[in-house]
């Protein structure tokens, strides 16, 4: 599960943005049933690179704004996924998983715009998302 799919549903869980660790990684994996532990530590570690999560004497604070604009942009992901994952007759996951090994050759590069090159790469017209990338 995303990133931002999971820390949406803590946020609903609890009603608050903000976590001590042990209690977000026991929303996360007991309550919610959405992970490991590994990957709920995993999760976390990403959450604080990014900036969506901040640390602050020992509570992490999710930062909304900055959630809700990675929402945005993992929409659009989710969606050119799904377009290239029909026409090619694979799975959503599939598609992700080959686009992120991109990054070998074009380097940390967004998400979304390693999917839209994953797709050109595969002969999927993607003109329809051109618009919609933000570079």
């Amino acid at each position: 599960m995303s990133l931002v799919k999971s820390l949406r549903n803590a946020i609903l869980y609890k009603g608050s943005n903000e976590f001590n660790k042990q209690e977000l990684i026991g929303i996360l994996v007991f309550t919610l049933k959405l992970m490991d532990v590994k990957s709920a530590k995993e999760l976390i570690e990403k959450g604080i690179e990014s900036g969506v999560i901040e640390e602050r004497d020992g509570v992490l604070v999710i930062n909304e704004e900055l959630l809700e604009s990675e929402e945005k942009k993992e929409c659009l992901r989710d969606e050119m996924a799904s377009y290239i994952a029909r026409l090619l007759g694979w799975t959503e996951q599939d598609v992700l998983e080959e686009a992120r090994k991109l990054k070998q050759r074009y380097g940390e590069l967004d998400e979304k715009i390693l999917v839209y090159l994953f797709g050109m790469d595969k002969g999927v017209d993607m003109s329809r998302f051109k618009d919609r990338l933000e570079v």
